[in-house]
């Protein structure tokens, strides 16, 4: 840790804002004039459009994640929690990945702490659920998802094969469908090179509480989707949502009932709870309150944006909240950093205003639809095209670009790979089984002689 008297810029998260953030204020800040610190419990960024693409197997893992510290040469990048704030005294109290914790002064503070999964307490859900936030939980589905082909390929069992290739996605979001998709088109893929599972063994299901899927892409375009999902099988419901899945039973409100060996759950996004523990003000959904320039109400010196702030919407006007994308928390990020800068220098604050360009989603390989600027609507293998360009464009480090797009060019040529590593879940099971002393052999009853006949 830095023991340098230079004001500290305080970032508490590495992901998109605080990421984006930071190489904004390195990039603007003149030499010296501040030390940028951040901390964050991982030590990489990850790029969370990509995790679908990383379940189905169309992205390496590896390069859907940037690390915080190549990325942030000029920074100083902790890996630890920050558990509290003490405005009084300006300080932050750190607990680092290892060791005690101790309290880091600070100048500025910028809060960037992102979202977490929002759930709800259904029955099983906490036991059975996978969830799609981090790049460890998209690998981990990917690696259960082939798991369970192998399961239904080594038994006779029609209750064990059924219940292991039955895959359930709850959440009609981006999120949902878009993991949907990708699982399906990868396990259609993989079922060639098995004996006694086929696609058609398959059972997908989408669930959404909503009234349609995709609501950010309208009307128009989620009903087509829609169509397109059902067309492969996959079943979609709406208006409906899970009730409970303990042992892997699913119970939907609609009344069906059946066992599902694979829950993923992508029902929306919360900020962040550690936020509660900062002392800022928030607003009713536990959101950090900001102003438009990102400062936090009541406070010159702290700034959030991202997930866990409410930032107001200008482009959408009077009374509109910034929705919790990527595509807002990038151009949020740059604004914030610019501002940092001013705020230092004692300059005036910029607002934040930025009219949505629109959305793209992946549906599985040469499959998307997209609304460009609220009005171009493209379906099929050009909105693929628009959101492979889009996000292959948006991640960051050119390291990683090459990387991604390295990645999609092989795959033109070569077919997917369709291997499961199902136990990296538990990789140090079979060291141990080889490490533990051998248990004593039985010992052997003494052999009873028949009793001579009198």
């Amino acid at each position: 840790m830095s023991t340098t008297e230079r004001p500290r810029i305080l970032i508490v998260g590495g992901g998109y804002v605080g990421l984006y953030a930071a190489m904004r204020i390195l990039k603007k800040m003149r030499y010296g004039e501040a030390t940028v610190t951040v901390v964050d419990p991982r030590s990489y960024m990850t790029y969370l459009p990509f995790l679908p693409e990383a379940a189905g197997g169309n992205v390496a893992p590896r390069n859907l994640v940037a690390p915080l510290r190549s990325a942030l040469k000029k920074a100083e990048v902790l890996t630890g929690h920050v558990t509290e704030v003490d405005h009084a005294r300006k300080v932050a109290t750190i607990q680092p990945a290892a060791g005690d914790s101790y309290e880091l002064p600070f100048e500025y503070l910028v809060v960037a702490t992102g979202s977490v999964s929002r759930t709800f307490p259904i029955p099983g859900l906490a036991e059975h659920g996978i969830g799609m936030k981090t790049v460890e939980e998209a690998i981990s589905l990917r690696n259960h998802v082939m798991a369970q082909l192998d399961k239904a390929e080594s038994t006779t069992d029609e209750d064990v094969r059924r219940k292991a290739l039955t895959f359930v996605v709850i959440g009609g979001g981006f999120a949902g469908i878009e993991t949907v998709a990708e699982i399906e088109d990868m396990a259609r893929d993989a079922a060639k090179i098995y004996k006694t599972v086929s696609r058609d063994d398959m059972r997908f299901i989408v669930v959404e509480a909503a009234n349609r899927i995709l609501p950010e892409m309208g009307p128009d375009l989620g009903l087509w989707t829609k169509g397109r999902l059902e067309e492969r099988n996959i079943e979609v419901y709406i208006e409906t949502s899970m009730d409970s899945c303990v042992d892997q039973h699913v119970v939907l409100k609609n009344g069906m009932e059946f066992d599902a060996s694979t829950i993923v759950w992508t029902a929306g996004v919360k900020p962040n709870p550690v936020v509660n523990r900062f002392g800022l003000p928030l607003g009713p959904r536990g959101h950090v309150d900001t102003k438009p320039t990102l400062q936090v109400q009541g406070f010159d010196y702290v700034w959030a944006a991202g997930d866990n702030a409410q930032v107001p919407d200008l482009a959408a006007g009077e009374g509109a909240w910034c929705p919790p994308n990527a595509q807002h928390a990038v151009r949020q990020a740059a604004v914030l950093g610019d501002n940092v800068v001013a705020g230092m220098r004692g300059f005036p604050q910029a607002e934040y205003k930025h009219k949505n360009l629109g959305a793209v989603a992946g549906l599985g390989l040469h499959k998307g639809v997209a609304i460009l600027f609220g009005k171009v609507k493209l379906k099929g293998r050009l909105a693929w095209y628009f959101h492979r360009l889009y996000h292959g464009a948006m991640v960051p480090t050119m390291n990683r670009k090459i990387r991604v797009f390295t990645d999609w060019t092989l795959a033109m040529f070569l077919k997917r790979e369709t291997v499961g590593l199902s136990e990296m879940e538990k990789p140090f099971d079979a060291f141990q089984e080889a490490s533990a002393p051998p248990k004593p052999a039985a010992a052997a009853e003494p052999k009873k002689e028949l009793a001579a006949s009198k």
